[in-house]
């Protein structure tokens, strides 16, 4: 079951109500905070489900279970197939390492569930080579709320570690360990793996807010200015949506609720707002225009949350296949 669709979601929300509270709890576990949340919700909508949708949604997952295992399965194979058609091969990857490579990340996992100030307590005092070991270990838009209540003096020497960061060698994993050890009583045994570097850094600096972005971005470009350009290659942000080619914008338009449009295109440039109701219906670009034109002042930081917002619908679509990024592979599109 695709679990990047709607329809995914709610086969996968359907099938562990079926299931019950205790096998549903048992696959929760193996799931990213993230994956959790979006099939919680997905449960959650599911008021009143008709039995034949019911009995719809088992027996595929039934015709699955009798096509893809027996009692010789090999498990990692068995893994490997199932998490990728559950979860798409891209989100499916990290998920699968974690699993088959360490059975031991209680501290990382623990860090996973926090709020961002607790964690950001919890490690501000650690070597910044220990901290960037562990933020690179956790989801990019979690490690910019992190990095958002460090100093500024901390942050951009933590964020430059991560950008130069070449894979975790086995002297910081066990002093990555020590830490976790310290912080949270847990392990931390996972394996070798190249995490970090420049496309990193940009999915951190996408989500971190304009203000420290800059301070950020030049702190680094005095370290180095060909890393700093590198990582600016690879960010995507709001007004780079002028680079999509017309098709893949009205398929993230289609994604997008008209309120968050709205309160993003208060933002956005001449240029990209004409490019956008370019690719609307006309009645759909009038009623927009008219929204914008009769909705007062709105605080920056409504604006940039909103943006925010429908930057991840966009990387959720790319990393999909729907839609392709004007900066992706940097080949013409024939």
């Amino acid at each position: 079951m695709e679990l990047d669709t709607n329809n995914g979601l709610e086969k996968a929300a359907i099938l562990l109500i079926a299931l019950g509270a205790e096998s549903a709890a048992e696959i929760l576990k193996i799931l990213t905070p993230k994956e959790v949340q979006r099939l919680g919700h997905a449960m959650a909508e599911q008021k009143s489900v008709p039995r034949d949708r019911i009995e719809e949604v088992l027996d595929e997952f039934l015709g699955y279970l009798a096509t893809h295992t027996n009692l010789h399965v090999d498990t990692s194979d068995f893994i490997r197939t199932a998490l990728t058609q559950a979860l798409g091969e891209d989100k499916a990857s990290n998920l699968i390492n974690r699993i088959l490579q360490s059975s031991e990340t209680t501290g990382i996992d623990s860090l996973r569930w926090m709020d961002a100030s607790t964690v950001a307590d919890l490690i501000r005092q650690e070597h910044p080579q220990i901290i960037a070991t562990i933020l690179v270990h956790l989801e990019h838009d979690h490690v910019s709320e992190i990095l958002n209540h460090f100093s500024e003096r901390l942050r951009n020497d933590v964020v430059l570690r991560i950008a130069t960061l070449e894979g975790i060698q086995p002297v910081a994993l066990r002093e990555l360990n020590e830490a976790m050890l310290r912080l949270l009583s847990g392990s931390a045994n996972v394996k070798r793996t190249a995490l970090g570097g420049v496309h990193t850094v940009a999915e951190i600096l996408n989500n971190i807010g304009s203000a420290n972005e800059t301070s950020v971005l030049d702190a680094i470009r005095e370290y180095d200015p060909d890393l700093a350009q590198q990582i600016l290659d690879e960010m995507f942000v709001f007004e780079n949506l002028l680079d999509v080619d017309d098709r893949s914008l009205q398929i993230i338009l289609r994604e997008i609720q008209s309120e968050s449009l709205i309160l993003a295109m208060k933002g956005a440039s001449p240029e990209l707002r004409e490019k956008i109701f370019k690719n609307m219906s006309q009645r759909a670009a009038e009623m927009l225009r008219e929204d914008l034109e009769s909705r007062g002042p709105v605080r920056l930081s409504e604006v940039e949350a909103e943006q925010k917002e429908i930057l991840k619908i966009v990387r959720r679509l790319s990393d999909e296949g729907q839609i392709v990024l004007g900066s992706q592979g940097g080949e013409q599109m024939l």
